[in-house]
């Protein structure tokens, strides 16, 4: 590749070469049937089938996945939801949709997901329900995340948005909680070409709750016996999309761990905080590292030809919109979304495009040595 062609943060094109996607769609097109159909199905079921749990309900996006589970679990307005603040604001939003408030609680300064002993102190607050987010690609402390929950009877909410293929001792991530949501955006670890997503359980109830609600929610046709229902499909080009990457992503996701073990073992010696984990919990949906230049660290790298990005600079209690009164301590979230970044690492990402990140983080870090 070109020395003076930039290095993207993420490419569609070297992520997805090699795919027939045409067969896929050609497939859809010659069915005649474009919503709801054969693909969605067979996708449903080998989804939920490759994580190792009973049911899976598509939607179209992960946020609906988000808001539809709260609303599955009986969140209501006025009832809170425990959640961490330096995850983009997507669960906030489910949360704010539904009229609940969240309630936001502090990250493990190692992992930046949710602090269990943060988790075990705002149970006194009675929330309804407790969305913990795998960041990242990383699994979040779920075991003892479910057992705090389990104790207080709190449901939980697994948003596994980033984190698709992620395991612990052979369970993945999803599998954990009362319900999981996933998104498929295109540029996720299993990603469509389109917005897309899913909701996972093993409980029957809930799963049949999900699909009335994502289709209006109608108990038959025409006839609405559940409140908070909307229109949320999957549809038929983007489950066969989907079905066609599936069987790819534990590959993709080893290619991703690659990376990030490259990375990790080049800036050892910087002072830089890397990804806590490169196994079998970590599926490197994001490279991210932290440092206290952020504005000057980023400069260098784009002057060297690598792009980069904050996942995510402002936290949700501190967004503008919702102006939050009382909050736990954030001190770890606060620091943590002032010196995150991000790095390229994707599976496609070619060995001279790792070298050229590597050569310009360690170009910035040995200057002046």
């Amino acid at each position: 590749m070109n020395e003076t062609t930039p290095v993207p943060l993420f490419s569609a094109s070297q992520v997805n070469a090699g795919q027939d996607f045409k067969g896929a769609v050609c497939r859809v097109l010659d069915s005649h049937w474009y919503i709801m159909g054969e693909e969605v199905k067979r996708f449903e079921a080998e989804f939920a089938a490759y994580l190792n749990v009973e049911h899976c309900v598509s939607v179209a996006n992960g946020s609906d996945a988000l808001e539809l589970s709260l609303r599955a679990i009986g969140v209501k307005s006025g009832d809170k939801v425990v959640t961490v603040s330096n995850a983009g604001f997507y669960g906030s939003t489910a949360i704010r949709a539904v009229g609940a408030e969240p309630v936001y609680i502090d990250i493990c300064e190692k992992s930046l997901t949710m602090d269990p002993e943060a988790l075990r102190a705002a149970m006194v607050e009675n929330p309804k329900a407790i969305i913990v987010t795998h960041l990242y690609g990383q699994l979040a402390d779920i075991d003892a995340i479910v057992s705090i929950a389990k104790s207080a009877g709190v449901a939980v909410i697994e948003d596994c948005a980033q984190s698709h293929g992620a395991q612990r001792n052979g369970k993945k991530c999803g599998t954990y909680g009362d319900i999981a949501c996933f998104s498929f955006y295109p540029t996720k670890n299993l990603g469509a070409l389109g917005d897309g997503g899913a909701i996972v359980t093993d409980n029957i109830e809930l799963a049949s709750r999900v699909s009335k609600l994502k289709q209006y929610g109608w108990e038959g046709k025409y006839n609405v016996a559940v409140p908070g229902g909307r229109n949320s499909r999957l549809d038929e080009i983007q489950a066969a999309i989907l079905r066609m990457k599936l069987p790819e992503l534990d590959g993709q996701n080893e290619q991703r761990r690659r990376i990030a073990q490259r990375y990790n073992t080049a800036f050892k010696a910087f002072d830089l905080q890397v990804p806590s984990s490169v196994d079998d919990d970590f599926v490197a949906h994001l490279y991210v590292v932290r440092t206290s230049d952020r504005e000057g660290f980023r400069k260098h790298l784009a002057e060297s030809g690598v792009h980069s990005d904050i996942h995510y600079p402002i936290p949700d209690h501190l967004q503008s919109a919702y102006p939050v009164t009382q909050v736990y301590d954030m001190s770890v979230t606060v620091q943590a979304c002032s010196t995150v970044v991000s790095l390229p690492c994707y599976p496609g990402l070619k060995d001279d495009q790792v070298e050229r990140v590597i050569s310009a983080v360690s170009t910035y870090f040995q200057r002046g040595k």
